[in-house]
């Protein structure tokens, strides 16, 4: 396929790694090429198979199994799992989940910037992956926009802990260690590295994706490396709510840095945010299906990360939405105000809300799903939300809506052990249609449009009520 792989013993060009089969390149950078690969079970994988001349050093493959085996033990929290090691034939590889979808500079250069809620979620989905990270005793040290891709449930570190193995390479192999632009002051100068750079890379990666460019841009590696040891860093048209935390995050000195952990906390205006928790917030509500919001002109002050608390108040695995453009809208066919194309454990469902309809200050929500898979959906647990009762399990009591001029949540009206809302016993199957409905009162009659929060589905913006 490349020089990477060797021919095998009857010299033909070989086309598997270990258990796995190659099925086409998806990259390259200096330790190696990255494949699109399938173990027997036909699981899919992206296979980091490392340069040859590399694995052939006793040194490297000892460091290798060290710090792939460290790298299997991070929790699988906004980042791509590390699934198997190995050595075969000479080829070390490493595979990790397969995540379908672009990186973050991909998306930033052919969309520019993000803004409002999809770069909250973005930040709050790489703090928590760094806290995951640094929890198993791994620094990244070469987080970068390249190093982030953006799937169908979020956004996931990919290459934790490969940068580490450069250490073994010495100055003869012409591997950089880290990336010039999102590299710490103690990275550039060659000290110790400790997770306090992955916190400064958070910060550059941050400034990035809210203003196309990093912190510290331009020039010569030298003049870059300048800035960063020196000069301040360039946030101007970084979100005022993000700006302080950023900073803080690029100051110079890395005892002063915040941890990934606080990094979490403080985002997310909290004591001790779980990964667990933090990973529920992102991933229930990334969206990808809508364009990027413009930053709207707000008439009031805004609390830090307000749309994110009101959710966590309301639902304990809600956070604010982003919707990004990497998917395809729901089609015109005047009956949906809103669609959205997902996998909820593992099937493709196309979610639609139908219609948002008022009498008085009762509303009636109407959504859809349907399965576009090739298995049964069990919908049973999907959209409740309450622990104490089997009506919360097995209903949408779950589905919220929210009022964008207050930022109060509604539920479904409930009344006893009764809700107004649609029960979801049953399994969906391929192609078929299910139908739900939620009664919400209290709603005010000035608003004409409202937020929909469905449970594992996400938020839908701005749903006109009619």
């Amino acid at each position: 396929m490349n020089a990477y792989l060797s021919p095998d013993s009857t010299g033909a060009q070989r086309r598997s790694v270990g258990p796995y089969a190659l099925d086409r390149r998806l990259g390259s950078g200096g330790m190696g090429i990255v494949y699109l690969a399938h173990d027997g079970a036909g699981r899919q994988v992206a296979l980091k198979v490392m340069r040859p001349e590399l694995a052939a050093r006793e040194e490297f493959r000892q460091r290798f199994r060290k710090e792939a085996e460290a790298a299997r033990k991070v929790a699988r929290f906004c980042t791509a799992a590390v699934l198997d090691v190995g050595l075969d034939d000479g080829q070390a590889f490493i595979a990790t989940e397969y995540i379908d979808g672009p990186d973050l500079s991909a998306v930033v250069e052919a969309q520019g910037p993000m803004s409002g809620s999809t770069l909250e979620a973005l930040a709050v989905g790489v703090a928590t992956a760094l806290s995951a990270i640094h929890g198993a005793g791994v620094v990244h040290r070469d987080l970068k926009p390249s190093n982030i891709l953006l799937g169908p449930v979020g956004p996931r570190v990919i290459d934790f802990g490969i940068a580490q193995l450069a250490d073994t390479l010495g100055g003869d192999t012409g591997v950089v260690i880290g990336t010039l632009p999102y590299m710490s002051p103690e990275q550039g100068r060659g000290e110790r590295v400790t997770a306090a750079a992955d916190v400064f890379a958070w910060g550059c990666v941050v400034t990035y994706a809210a203003t196309g460019r990093p912190p510290f841009p331009g020039g010569s590696d030298a003049e870059i490396l300048y800035r960063v040891a020196h000069h301040v860093p360039r946030l101007d048209g970084l979100d005022e709510r993000l700006r302080p935390l950023v900073e803080q995050a690029l100051d110079k000195d890395p005892a002063r840095r915040p941890t990934a952990q606080q990094l979490l906390d403080r985002l997310l205006g909290r004591e001790r945010v779980t990964v667990e928790a933090a990973t529920r917030l992102v991933t229930d509500n990334w969206g990808l299906d809508g364009p990027p919001p413009p930053a709207a002109p707000r008439a009031r002050p805004r609390r830090w990360l307000v749309p994110v608390l009101a959710a966590i108040t309301a639902l304990s695995v809600s956070v604010a939405v982003l919707a990004l453009t990497l998917g395809r809208p729901d089609p015109p066919d005047g009956a949906a105000v809103a669609g959205r194309d997902l996998q909820i454990d593992g099937v493709r469902l196309h979610v639609k809300v139908l219609s948002l309809t008022r009498k008085g200050r009762t509303v009636v929500l109407q959504w859809s799903v349907r399965n576009d898979g090739t298995s049964e959906w069990d919908q049973w647990t999907a959209f409740g939300t309450g622990p104490l009762t089997t009506w919360q399990y097995n209903s949408t009591a779950g589905v919220t809506v929210v009022d964008p001029a207050t930022g109060k949540t509604y539920g479904p009206v409930t009344e006893g052990d009764k809700c107004s809302c649609s029960p979801t016993k049953g399994k969906l199957r391929p192609g078929d249609t299910a139908s739900y409905f939620s009664v919400f009162a209290g709603i005010s009659e000035d608003a004409d449009q409202l937020g929909v929060q469905i449970p594992s589905v996400g938020l839908f913006a701005d749903v006109p009520v009619s």
